[in-house]
């Protein structure tokens, strides 16, 4: 049986409120609360989708916006974004992925799962890569996104170490993209 934790009091109009599944390490979905309890560092696992974007043998990264309330003002994933309650994975990766980089047909390879914790929140990533053709430019009418490149991996590398990335973006970089992008 599923649970949906909400706070009623915070938002009146149902329409507004952003429900986001609660599941297990598996993925299994187990309940749903809204968005800001999940990232009111009551630790509820929530799925979230990353998809890794290469063109040319360079990885496209976005600058989160300095409005930002987690990560403010530094280089992140490509794509990133949560799973509504109710949504596939996929339909989620493909949704995330017109919203923030404007892309719409590509060919999703799924890399892993794992759960990343910082001292607000707990997610399940799911994480994809794509190549794109040479013409492909990101567009985004996102207020929370600044601006996007297309980056070497050692300069990824560099902006890692002068902490220009997200920790959950250098992490993620350093233990699952690189050794699946060195592996052909």
């Amino acid at each position: 049986r599923q649970m949906c934790i909400r706070d009623s009091k915070k938002i009146m109009d149902q329409e507004k409120i952003e429900l986001l599944p609660i599941v297990t390490p598996d993925g299994a979905t187990v309940g749903c609360a809204e968005r800001s309890r999940c990232h009111g560092g009551e630790k509820l696992l929530h799925p979230v989708v990353h998809l890794h974007v290469v063109k040319d043998g360079r990885l496209l990264l976005q600058h989160r916006s300095k409005l930002k309330k987690i990560q403010p003002d530094k280089w992140d994933t490509a794509v990133g974004g949560h799973v509504s309650y109710g949504e596939d994975i996929e339909v989620a990766l493909k949704r995330e992925t017109a919203e923030e980089i404007g892309l719409t047909v590509f060919e999703p390879v799924k890399i892993t799962s794992y759960i990343f914790e910082s001292q607000v929140e707990k997610e399940l990533v799911n994480t994809f890569f794509t190549e794109v053709a040479d013409g492909f430019e990101p567009s985004c009418e996102e207020s929370d996104i600044d601006r996007f490149g297309f980056f070497s991996l050692d300069e990824i590398e560099r902006m890692n170490r002068e902490g220009l990335t997200t920790p959950n973006f250098c992490q993620e970089f350093r233990s699952i993209l690189l050794p699946f992008l060195k592996k052909d």
